[in-house]
C-alpha cells in the first residue's frame, strides 16, 4: 500500500479543503441514520397507535433530512473535484518536472510511447484512486462506523448476528488482494507496449506504406492488443468470482437479520417491550442494515480501482524516482561575454556498454576558430557535442570553457552559450514565430526576419499564408526538408551565441541552398567559436583545424592543406567521397 498512501501524501498541501470535504462527509454520514430512526418510531408508535398528528413533523423532518444530506452531498462533491484536480495537476506538474531532469541516457532506455502512457493513462488511472478513495473509501468507513453503532444501539445481538459475513468478507478482500496487483501490471504493462507500438507506427508510417508493410504492422499491432485483452479478460475474471461472492456474503447478513429479527419480534421476551415496538425496531434495523452493507459493497469495488491505481502509480513513481541529471540551476555560471576557449583532456565515454565511444580524446579550440570533425559513421563526433553539452556526462578526464571545467558549470548557463543545430532538424507542432522564440522569447518581429533572411529562409516564410503565423505542424511536416532546416539554422542565428555546434547543418538542403546557408554561417562564425560535423568538402575546407576520429580516437589533425599533403585518411576520405567534393 506505499504506493496508494505516497499519493494520498498530495493531499497534505490542501488541508483546508481536505478538513472542508471530510465535514460534509461526517454531517452527511449522521444524517443517514436520521430517516431510518423515524421508521422505527412510524412503524412501532405512530401507526400501531394511529396518531394521526405526529405523522406529518416525522415526514417533515425525514424531507428535510434528505434536503440536508443532498446539499452537503452537492458540496462534498465541489470540494472533492476541486481537491481531486489540483492534487492531480500537481502530480502531472511534478511528473512532467522530473522528466524534463532525467539525463538522456534515461531516454536512450526508454519507448515514447511507454513514457506518454505513463504521463496521460497512468495519471489518470491514478486519478480515479484520489476521486473514489476520498469521495467514496472516506464516506464508506464513516458511514460503516456511524450506521454500525447505531444498529449495536438498537439491538446489540441482531447486531452481532446480522454482522457473522463480515470476517469472511474480509477474508475474501485480502484474499483478492494479494495477487491483484500482478493481474494490473499485466494490464499496464500490455497497454503500454501497444501504445508504444502505436506511437512508433504513427511516426514510421511513411516508411510502412514505402514498404508495403501495412498487413505486417497490422498483424504486430493486433497481437500487442491482444494481449491487451488477454491480461484484461483474466483481470475480470477473477472479478467476476470474487464480486458475486461478495455479494452473497453480503447478502447472508440480511438473511440471519431476517431470521433472528422475526423470531425476536415474535416471541419478544423479557425486554419489556411490546410486539409494536419490536416489530419498529425490527423494520428500522433492515432498513439501517441495507446502509450498513451498501457501503461495504462500494468497499469491494474501490479495492479493484485502488489496485488498478496502484499499478499506475507504480509505473509514475518510478520515473518520479528515477536518478535525474544535475540540477541545471546548480553549479557556477559562465561569464556574460565568454571568449569561446574549449579544451578536451583525455575524455572517455561509454553509452552503458563495454565499448568506449571516445577513448581518451584531446583537442583544443581558440577562441573565434572553426573545428571540424570528420570520421566515419560511428567514430564519436556527435558524442563530443553531446558532452560539451553535458546531454551526456563524460566518465574521464575534464572539459574546459575558459578554464572553467564544465561538470562544474550551472547547466543553464552554459547551454545558453550554445547554438545547437542537428542534421535532422526538429520543429514543434506550432507556428514559424513560436518556433523561433525558443532561442530568444524577447525577439522582435524584425529581428525574427532577419534571422529568417541569413539563413535564406525570409522568402520562403513571407510566402505562406499567414507568415510567421503559419503553422508548421508536427515535427514541422508541412514544410520541406531545407525549409525546416532553414528554420533550424534561424534559430541559433537569433540565438546569436557564443558557441556554434553544427551537426551536419546543411546535408539537408540542396546544393544552391547550401551556398546560400554557407554564406549566412560564415558570417554567423566569425568571432565564434564553432564546432562543425561536416561530410562536405565546401563545409570542411574553410575550418581552422579538423580532427578525424576513428573508433573513438583522434588519429589526425591540421587544416585542410596539410592533411591533403599527409596523404592520410582524411585524404582517403576526400577521395572516397566520403567528403563529398563541391558539384
Amino acid at each position: 500500500m506505499k504506493t496508494v498512501f505516497r499519493v494520498f501524501s498530495y493531499l497534505q498541501r490542501y488541508p483546508t479543503l481536505a478538513i472542508a470535504q471530510l465535514s460534509c462527509a461526517i454531517l452527511m454520514t449522521v444524517l443517514v441514520i436520521v430517516f431510518p430512526e423515524i421508521v422505527k418510531r412510524v412503524t412501532g408508535d405512530v401507526i400501531p397507535n394511529k396518531k394521526l398528528d405526529q405523522l406529518l413533523p416525522y415526514t417533515l423532518v425525514a424531507a428535510f433530512a434528505f434536503l440536508l444530506t443532498n446539499l452537503f452531498n452537492a458540496l462534498r462533491i465541489i470540494l472533492n473535484n476541486t481537491f481531486e484536480q489540483k492534487v492531480i495537476f500537481d502530480i502531472r506538474s511534478d511528473l512532467y518536472s522530473k522528466i524534463q531532469r532525467l539525463p538522456m541516457r534515461w531516454f536512450d532506455n526508454k519507448r515514447t510511447g511507454d513514457v506518454m502512457t505513463r504521463v496521460t493513462e497512468d495519471v489518470t488511472a491514478m486519478e480515479r484512486v484520489l476521486i473514489d478513495g476520498i469521495e467514496q473509501g472516506v464516506v464508506a468507513v464513516l458511514q460503516i462506523l456511524v450506521v454500525g453503532i447505531y444498529l449495536f444501539v438498537q439491538n446489540p445481538t441482531l447486531a452481532l448476528i446480522s454482522m457473522i459475513p463480515m470476517p469472511l468478507l474480509a477474508g475474501g478482500a485480502i484474499l483478492y488482494t494479494r495477487k491483484a496487483p500482478d493481474r494490473h501490471r499485466k494490464v499496464r504493462r500490455a497497454t503500454s507496449t501497444m501504445n508504444s507500438l502505436l506511437h512508433d507506427n504513427l511516426d514510421g508510417i511513411q516508411q510502412i506504406k514505402a514498404f508495403t508493410r501495412e498487413k505486417a504492422e497490422h498483424g504486430r499491432f493486433n497481437e500487442s492488443s491482444n494481449k491487451v485483452r488477454l491480461a484484461t479478460l483474466h483481470l475480470m475474471r477473477v472479478w467476476a468470482a470474487y464480486n458475486p461472492s461478495m455479494e452473497f456474503l453480503r447478502n447472508l447478513g440480511y438473511v440471519f437479520a431476517v431470521g433472528f429479527g422475526g423470531y425476536w419480534a415474535i416471541t419478544g421476551g423479557e425486554d419489556g417491550q411490546g410486539f409494536e415496538q419490536r416489530l419498529g425496531i425490527l423494520t428500522a434495523f433492515l432498513v439501517t442494515l441495507s446502509l450498513f452493507y451498501e457501503p461495504i459493497t462500494r468497499l469491494h469495488g474501490l479495492n479493484q480501482i485502488i489496485q488498478a491505481g496502484r499499478a499506475a502509480g507504480e509505473r509514475v513513481f518510478e520515473i518520479i524516482d528515477a536518478e535525474e541529471e544535475d540540477d541545471v540551476d546548480t553549479g557556477n555560471r559562465l561569464p556574460a561575454n565568454i571568449k569561446g576557449e574549449v579544451r578536451f583532456d583525455k575524455v572517455a565515454f561509454s553509452y552503458g556498454d563495454d565499448i568506449r565511444t571516445l577513448k581518451g580524446v584531446s583537442l583544443e579550440a581558440s577562441p573565434g576558430e572553426m573545428i571540424a570533425l570528420v570520421g566515419h559513421t560511428g567514430a564519436g563526433k556527435s558524442t563530443i557535442i553531446n558532452l560539451l553539452t553535458r546531454f551526456y556526462e563524460y566518465d574521464s578526464g575534464a572539459i574546459y570553457i575558459d578554464g572553467h571545467k564544465i561538470d562544474e558549470l550551472n547547466k543553464e548557463s552554459l547551454r545558453s552559450a550554445m547554438g545547437y543545430v542537428t542534421q535532422e532538424s526538429f520543429l514543434f507542432n506550432g507556428s514559424v514565430r513560436e518556433n523561433l522564440v525558443l532561442a530568444r522569447e524577447d525577439a522582435t518581429d524584425e529581428e525574427m526576419w532577419a534571422a529568417l533572411d541569413a539563413a535564406n529562409a525570409g522568402d520562403f516564410v513571407r510566402a505562406l499564408p499567414d507568415l510567421l503565423e503559419t503553422n508548421v505542424g508536427e515535427r514541422g511536416v508541412k514544410l520541406s526538408v531545407g525549409e525546416k532546416q532553414r528554420i533550424a539554422i534561424s534559430r541559433v542565428i537569433l540565438k546569436n551565441p557564443p558557441i556554434l555546434l553544427l551537426d551536419e547543418a546543411t546535408a539537408s538542403v540542396d546544393t544552391e541552398t547550401e551556398k546560400l546557408i554557407q554564406g549566412a554561417l560564415e558570417k554567423l562564425m566569425e568571432k565564434r567559436t564553432s564546432f562543425v560535423i561536416a561530410h562536405r568538402l565546401s563545409t570542411v575546407r574553410n575550418a581552422s583545424k579538423i580532427f578525424v576520429l576513428d573508433h573513438g580516437e583522434i588519429i589526425e589533425q591540421g587544416d585542410h592543406e596539410t592533411l591533403l599533403e599527409k596523404d592520410g585518411v582524411y585524404a582517403q576520405l576526400c577521395r572516397s567521397s566520403l567528403i563529398e567534393g563541391e558539384k
